[in-house]
């Protein structure tokens, strides 16, 4: 079951917007009330939550019937993820505003319009359907979504679900390896010994300057800097996210169906930063690389495709020719890859990319004959 996220603009007459607006702020008050009795009773049993508090919500709120029970879900899910990832138990404070709508409740969709539930009624809404039509077609499924506003513009946030048949082994008609870096934010190469570089250098320069300007700010330490830090965090996001969809939008349609793609499983990443200087650690382990994979899985699994996750050990270190595995096989300052035994040589990136190809050779029952 596929899952993705559309990020969805809805126009709201200026007429219409204060309606919005009371309702997200009563959603918003509801949530941070409940969280405090949460927070003091550690109660997180959803029925009890519910007998106890729902009629509260609705008449010191003026909450609907959904959206009270929706807050009583979106408080208890807060707690529990702080749970799970083994968070000291705090007080969840909900300080964005936005409120999740139950699909078929609170929202729901016409041929042109998206109707939306609010404390005053509902409200019928024209969309930017621009790219839309495709998900919005009565194939996929709609889930719970989140009403959310920015810089005057409303949006939701829509997940989607949608059953594919998975690319069968017996299918695969291509394999890419694809070693994912700095330099060079991925390489691959395919069946047919082509290697694509997708180059870093434009992301290591944009994030070196956002690691000049966080530090300036956190120098300064004032209300306004505090302010700035949080601003260029949502900056580099949105940078990160858009470099990491274009990227593997790029990779997937560059390939048809039926490929088989070799990625590393770098989760582990973050917990290699003893391993790295100081002076490199925030480029070299804080790049989205779960993010990477993610956006790659479930665009490969759209257009018939398929990515296989392996361990990344030694994938760096192997000769892809003679299969001689010697750390000193590769040059890191110069992004060199060459084998002490056979004396093959190549980059370092594009190295890492072919064994990834021979490990996916292997999945399949290929044997690979080197180089």
């Amino acid at each position: 079951m596929t899952i993705i996220y559309a990020k969805v603009q809805i126009y709201v007459p200026d007429e219409q917007v204060n309606m919005l607006v009371l309702t997200r702020d009563a959603y918003q008050k509801a949530c941070n009330w409940l969280s405090k009795y949460i927070f003091e009773t550690k109660c997180l049993d959803k029925f009890y939550l519910n007998k106890l508090h729902y009629s509260s919500l609705r008449e010191r709120f003026n909450l609907k019937s959904q959206m009270a029970q929706s807050v009583i879900k979106t408080v208890v899910a807060s707690y529990k993820s702080n749970k799970s990832n083994k968070h000291k138990w705090s007080l969840v404070q909900f300080k964005r505003p936005l409120i999740d709508l139950v699909w078929k409740r609170d929202y729901s969709l016409t041929q042109n319009q998206f109707i939306v539930n609010t404390l005053g009624g509902r409200l019928k809404l024209n969309y930017e359907r621009k790219g839309m039509k495709k998900y919005f077609n009565g194939t996929w499924k709609f889930g719970t979504a989140k009403l959310v506003s920015k810089d005057k513009k409303w949006f939701l946030h829509i997940p989607m679900t949608k059953a594919f048949p998975v690319l069968d082994t017996s299918e695969v008609t291509n394999i890419v390896g694809i070693d994912l870096g700095i330099n060079f934010l991925a390489t691959t190469y395919d069946s047919q010994g082509k290697t694509t570089f997708y180059s870093g250098g434009v992301i290591k320069h944009k994030r070196g300057q956002y690691k000049a300007i966080r530090k300036q700010l956190q120098m300064r330490q004032t209300p306004s800097a505090c302010k700035r830090l949080k601003e260029i965090g949502s900056r580099e996001s949105r940078f990160v996210t858009d470099v990491n969809h274009q990227t593997t939008k790029a990779i997937v349609n560059q390939y048809p169906r039926g490929t088989l793609f070799i990625l590393e499983d770098l989760t582990g990443v973050r917990s290699a930063t003893k391993k790295v200087r100081v002076k490199n650690r925030y480029v070299s382990v804080s790049w989205a690389f779960y993010q990477f994979r993610l956006m790659l899985e479930y665009k490969a699994e759209l257009n018939g495709q398929k990515v296989i996750v392996v361990d990344p050990k030694y994938t760096s270190q192997t000769c892809p020719k003679c299969g001689h595995i010697e750390k000193a096989n590769r040059n890191k300052k110069l992004l060199i890859f060459k084998c002490k035994n056979c004396q093959y040589q190549s980059n370092d990136d594009r190295i890492g990319a072919m064994n990834l190809h021979q490990i996916g050779m292997k999945q399949i029952g290929v044997v690979t004959a080197g180089v």
